[in-house]
């Protein structure tokens, strides 16, 4: 299945070669001929592409062929990135280095004539490489095919959140009544068990869900929580998950005890219902330390476990379990309809319905399969669509293997191609993790998924539009929405799908991982803490391995063990790790970055958050002008900022602590293409910048924990839409108070005491504004005048949310129906009070 990807990274061959960017390239270095060659190639195998995705599954020799065209395809798009990246450093040091860095650089490695020669002899070869395969294909006898432009036309569809959305869910009415009745049953023992047993896909975690949300059992309850359980059922991390949805609060730094001590608080003398979702491991030992720590509530808690292993219930279960069967035909047929036809259409067309009535038997009562399939013909109205699904050779090959993952792989197949590798990258995920789109802009910006360099729309609402594709398309589900970042999470079926589509492509590893497959190209961290592991010197084996040279991506989705990115780890992934877009280095622990940095020529993004010993960049960071994003939050000890930052030319994202007073040696200031900055915990800075300011792209400006008075230039973030301001001093004067941006977004407000008086400044802003947050503000005594006006529900414009937290008597005055301002936003969609909705619409 790996092979799918093929088309996805032949396109974005396609696409570099064809960008005005590398347009510029090809004309600096003269080499307008290899690639002319080169395209030609790429065009004659892309056609036959597709076909051949779908034949080689039958034949071995096909899918040796594609596995070396993917090999070289990889190769391609390296030595494409690199011929762009020397353009651009080219241009940079023309125009900003001196005859000495010029002489200097004639004479090195990175001399003109000897890169020329060099691209030149790499793209030749590729290019030779590429023309023996296109030969190669015609044995296969492939047949063309047309492709569109991969661009996705879908009919609206409201979006979900994580909130249960009864509407999509038929058939369960009886299920979900005797699971109460056991849940309101009063019980003999201290803490009762309820397994909830069924196949993949069959809507155990659906049902939970329904029960969960009851108004009865909300009732009947002290404390619901809810954790979805780690396949090793690990105690630290499922513990943690239970204060993490008690609380709001991530405690990783927590060790075992204390965790066991916090959640032993969280549920004492409380009559709580704990669901544990999507249990896989049998481990008694495990299941008793953790019950043994559950028994702290009172008497009549309840836990609820949904699992596939009649094995895990008998564990578990103080009760009998209950079996989860599959839908009856007529509710199938529901449920495929409400997703498979326009709903405010009067009658689907009765030949398409026959056609559903085929493909629904073929589900037999699977709701995961009905709603995907459902999904994928909600875009399609021609007859001969949906006969090509239900006739697809895919169903003999699910009654042969029993595999209902390949009915799901029909959904993944029909995917435009930018999305394949979108979401092949879900692999590098833990099973049942929330993943948010903040993270994915970055990791699918440093990867090149998504464009660098479009500003309308921006990258975060890209993403967001490919969030809600997939969604629509049922491969993710439980999308939330909260200060402008998606969450949502895989079914399990569907993660298992993107680690098989991704096997060749992505891999998961350990501290301790000897060797890495040579065609894997990005790597994830499963464990980030040496407790687990013995003899750790500093590198993980398969980094010091000839496999590793090519990965692109090194990524981190746990805070790191402060022992474990030291400085050895950093140069390993540094000196042997040439290709590298994307490195995590966050929680390192080590003074100095490596001035070799400047190596990695198309490294796009740099995390060195967190680093406490961190005190100084090496200049040769600067050479880096791919560099996208750079984060540098939290390095307490980071002293001056090199001075010639502005070199990084295509830098759109900085996080900074330093202990300058100002940004303005750095030239921060005069980064046109910065889109986002963030200074975190910067405690000497006193003002930004003065006098002249490029940053007229800044979108997003976050001033956190920065301990004194700072004047901010607000007057020139002229394209200024999300505003985060937590715990800090802003300078508020008569004369700034009236050039508060004026299209804001999201405007978020914590431990901040000015906060009446900032208010006051968003008067003509707060029109725009689709989220407002305020938190731990006791001086947050009234709601401003302005947010009565929010009143056009419809309106893109309109408030949807608004959060208010800890800040006193305001808390009281925003009570729903009683409370005296609770006119004033009562019609605001999603409002949630010191951590708990009390109002939640679909807006």
């Amino acid at each position: 299945m790996a092979e799918s990807l093929l088309f996805s990274i032949a396109q974005g061959v396609l696409g570099k070669i064809a960008s005005p960017a590398f347009e510029t390239a090809i004309e600096i270095y003269n080499i307008e001929d290899q690639i002319r060659g080169l395209k030609k190639s790429m065009a004659a195998i892309t056609a036959v592409l597709l076909d051949a995705e779908e034949q080689q599954a039958k034949n071995h020799s096909l899918q040796l062929w594609l596995r070396r065209l993917q090999d070289v395809l990889y190769d391609a798009e390296d030595v494409l990135d690199e011929v762009e990246c020397e353009a651009l450093r080219k241009q940079v040091i023309s125009q900003d280095g001196g005859i000495k860095e010029k002489v200097h650089r004639f004479f090195s490695l990175s001399n003109p004539l000897i890169l020329h020669a060099k691209i030149s002899h790499k793209i030749k070869e590729i290019r030779q490489t590429l023309s023996e395969i296109s030969i190669e294909k015609n044995q296969f006898g492939l047949k063309e095919q047309r492709v569109d432009n991969g661009v996705v036309h879908l009919r609206s569809r409201e979006m979900t959140h994580s909130f249960i959305n009864t509407l999509d869910v038929v058939g369960r009415d009886i299920d979900k009544q005797k699971i109460i009745e056991m849940l309101m049953r009063s019980d003999e023992k201290n803490l009762s068990v309820i397994p909830l047993v069924g196949m993949a896909g069959i809507g155990k975690t659906v049902l939970a869900k329904l029960v969960y949300n009851d108004d009865n059992v909300k009732e009947h309850f002290d404390l619901q929580l809810w954790v979805s359980v780690p396949e090793d059922f690990d105690l630290k991390k499922t513990i943690d998950g239970i204060i993490k949805n008690a609380t709001s609060q991530s405690l990783n730094n927590l060790d075992i005890q204390q965790s066991q001590i916090f959640l032993r608080n969280i549920i004492k003398d409380k009559k709580f219902l704990l669901v544990l979702d999507d249990v896989w491991s049998n481990d008694r030992g495990r299941w008793e330390e953790l019950k043994a720590l559950l028994t702290e509530g009172a008497h009549g808690s309840k836990i609820i476990v949904t699992t596939r292993s009649s094995d895990v219930a008998s564990m578990m279960g103080t009760h009998r379990e209950h079996n989860l069967r599959g839908l009856s035909h007529k509710d199938s047929m529901t449920l495929f309809e409400k997703w498979a036809f326009d709903q405010k259409e009067k009658q689907p067309y009765p030949n398409l319905l026959d056609i559903g009535n085929d493909i629904v038997k073929k589900c037999q009562g699977v709701p995961l399969l009905v709603k995907t399939l459902g999904s994928l013909l909600y875009t399609k109205d021609e007859e001969w669509y949906w006969a090509q699904i239900r006739d697809s050779e895919t169903w003999k090959l699910v009654e042969e293997k029993r595999d209902i993952l390949l009915i799901l792989k029909l959904s993944y197949d029909n995917l435009p191609s930018h999305l394949k590798r979108c979401f092949a990258t879900f692999s590098l995920f833990p099973r049942g993790y929330e993943i948010r789109s903040n993270w994915l802009v970055r990791l699918w910006m440093a990867l090149g998924f998504i464009s660098s360099i479009m500003e309308k729309p921006a990258l975060e609402d890209i993403v967001a539009d490919y969030i809600i594709v997939l969604w629509k398309r049922s491969l993710v589900q439980e999308v939330n929405e909260s200060e402008s970042i998606l969450t949502f999470k895989l079914h399990d079926l569907v993660h298992s799908l993107a680690t098989i589509v991704a096997q060749d492509d992505c891999s998961v590893v350990g501290l301790n991982t000897v060797e890495i497959s040579e065609r894997v190209r990005h790597v994830s961290f499963s464990s980030t803490s040496l407790e687990e592991i013995s003899n750790f010197d500093g590198v993980p084996p398969f980094l010091r391995k000839p496999t590793s040279k090519r990965l692109r991506a090194i990524y981190f989705h746990f805070y790191v063990d402060y022992r474990v990115i030291t400085r050895e780890f950093a140069r390993a992934c540094i000196s042997n790790c040439n290709h590298l877009r994307y490195l995590d280095l966050s929680d390192g622990n080590f003074e100095e970055l490596p001035s070799s940095i400047c190596n990695l020529k198309q490294l796009r993004l740099l995390d060195l958050s967190r680093n406490k010993r961190l005190k100084k960049l090496p200049d040769t960071i600067c050479e880096l002008q791919n560099l996208l994003v750079l984060y540098l939050g939290r390095c307490s000890e980071l002293g001056d900022l090199p001075k010639k930052l502005t070199r990084l030319v295509s830098l759109a994202r900085l996080h900074v602590t330093t202990k300058q007073e100002s940004l303005q040696e750095s030239g921060i200031q005069y980064m046109e293409n910065l889109r986002s900055l963030g200074i975190v915990e910067c405690q000497n800075l006193q003002v930004l910048f003065e006098g002249t300011c490029g940053l007229t792209r800044l979108r997003k400006l976050e001033i956190i924990e920065c301990g004194r008075q700072i004047s901010v230039p607000f007057v020139k973030f002229i394209a200024l839409k999300h505003l985060v301001i937590n715990d800090c001093k802003l300078m508020l004067t008569d004369e700034n108070n009236s050039i508060i941006p004026s299209n804001l977004d999201t405007l978020s407000i914590k431990k901040y005491e000015q906060v009446m008086k900032l208010l006051q400044c968003f008067n003509k802003s707060a029109c725009t504004l689709e989220f407002f947050g305020v938190y731990d503000c006791p001086s947050f005594t009234a709601i401003p005048e302005w947010l009565p006006n929010h009143t056009r529900i419809q309106s893109l414009t309109a408030l949807k949310e608004l959060r208010i937290e800890y800040c006193g008597e305001l808390s009281e005055r925003c009570r729903p129906t009683n409370g005296k301002d609770w006119p004033k936003i009562s019609h605001i969609p999603r409002i949630q009070l010191d951590l708990i909705w009390v109002q939640w619409m679909e807006g």
